[in-house]
């Protein structure tokens, strides 16, 4: 397939996609705006992009500008010049971004392709590598186990790609955490246990209700900075191997103690342990998350690793890497849990890897083409890292 570089991409033809139908929310009905009213409360809000039919794909939140391109491009043809000014100096990206997500269609060989099937046609290069480590090659098996699967339910995909790597709760785990009073005392952290003195010193306990009720967390009582409201939110994973939770729960404390962390958490009942991200540190700065974690690396020697998938790894052998929460306005639809790190990673490749797997053409593989839609986001794919530049506050199509 001959492929078309990305600086050329303005002199390409396109259309908008037939798949979809473009709607102005005041025209759709009554119940559809009340179910989608938090919608308006961005002010560039234009309406929705709507299936024509029942063929996997989501509806598309999308702004004034999207729209109009959107009908301008109803006639095939080549890219109007007030793209550029509109877009400005992401141009060339943003309309890459609505071609691979189906929002337009790009011609080829005397048709019309988007998604994966344009993602050659677009991009001269081949997809990168998926990087070496614990955490990259757990992070592939859990797409291409995903990809494997017979599902067509974004959410329900991506939390099967959220839960992979958690150990069963087998029957010997179970008879040793039977309840959540047995891991505090497992944990050292019941009146009288071996880790109760340094956190009345040190920490308060935090009440949580459901959905986030599943945790032991504290805050720190000399918290060397508080983190600024709406700010990022850096958190460090430890994943020791579920046989050694309590020694490095306990070597954790002494260090999050010591540099005056803001909070942590690690889970309370058996499922909550045998999870990889069973216990999790954040920090204002990424400069302050990285002290610890060399601190903690250096304690830790020797312990063997669980591994966090989908999270930037820091230790070689998994046991430690972090990501960043994305702040509220890029949250999802507001009655769905708070999109943490590593869940905002799985929405997003759930949804690509879906509309990858419906393609006929099968241009690369539906995993691999997840891989590059969530580049597109701002993820390093090869360590599995966010850019500093990540969450953008210019996203022009929501899915």
């Amino acid at each position: 397939m001959p492929n078309t570089p990305l600086n050329s991409i303005m002199d390409a033809h396109f259309r908008a996609s037939p798949e979809y139908e473009l709607v102005l929310f005041d025209r759709l009905p009554r119940e559809q705006q009340e179910f989608l009213s938090y919608l308006q409360k961005d002010p560039d809000f234009y309406g929705i992009l709507r299936p024509r039919t029942q063929n996997g794909l989501g509806i598309k939140s999308v702004c004034r500008e999207t729209s109009l391109l959107y009908i301008t491009l109803q006639e095939p043809g080549t890219l109007p010049a007030y793209v550029k000014t509109m877009f400005g100096e992401g141009c060339n990206q943003a309309i890459a971004e609505l071609v691979l997500d189906g929002v337009l269609q790009i011609a080829w060989n005397g048709t019309f392709v988007s998604g994966s099937d344009a993602y050659p046609l677009i991009y001269a290069e081949e997809p990168l590598p998926t990087g070496q480590g614990t955490i990259a090659r757990l992070s592939v098996e859990a797409l291409k186990y995903a990809q494997a699967l017979g599902m067509n339910d974004v959410l329900k995909l991506s939390a099967r790609m959220y839960f992979y790597n958690r150990v069963p709760a087998a029957p010997a785990w179970r008879r040793k955490f039977p309840t959540s009073e047995s891991v505090a005392e497992y944990l050292g952290v019941q009146i009288g246990g071996s880790n109760r003195s340094i956190l009345d010193r040190a920490w308060s306990r935090v009440s949580l209700d459901p959905p986030y009720d599943g945790w032991l967390m504290w805050k720190s009582r000399h918290a060397r900075s508080a983190r600024k409201r709406g700010g990022p939110s850096y958190k460090l994973y430890v994943s020791p191997d579920c046989a050694f939770v309590h020694d490095a729960f306990s070597a954790a404390l002494e260090v999050l103690s010591d540099l005056r962390a803001p909070c942590f958490k690690i889970g309370k009942d058996v499922h909550g342990l045998l999870r990889p991200d069973k216990m999790v540190a954040y920090f204002s700065s990424f400069e302050a998350l990285e002290e610890a974690a060399g601190r903690l690396g250096r304690r830790l020697a020797g312990v063997a690793a669980h591994g966090v998938p989908f999270s930037a790894e820091l230790a070689a052998d998994g046991l430690l890497s972090w990501g960043i929460d994305p702040p509220r306005q890029q949250q999802t639809l507001p009655w769905q849990e708070h999109q943490s790190w590593r869940l905002w990673i799985t929405n997003r490749l759930a949804t690509a890897l879906l509309a990858a797997k419906a393609s006929p053409q099968r241009a690369m593989e539906p995993w691999q083409f997840a891989l590059e839609r969530l580049r597109l986001e701002g993820v390093d794919i090869t360590s599995w890292t966010p850019a500093t530049t990540i969450w953008r506050v210019d996203a022009h199509v929501e899915g």
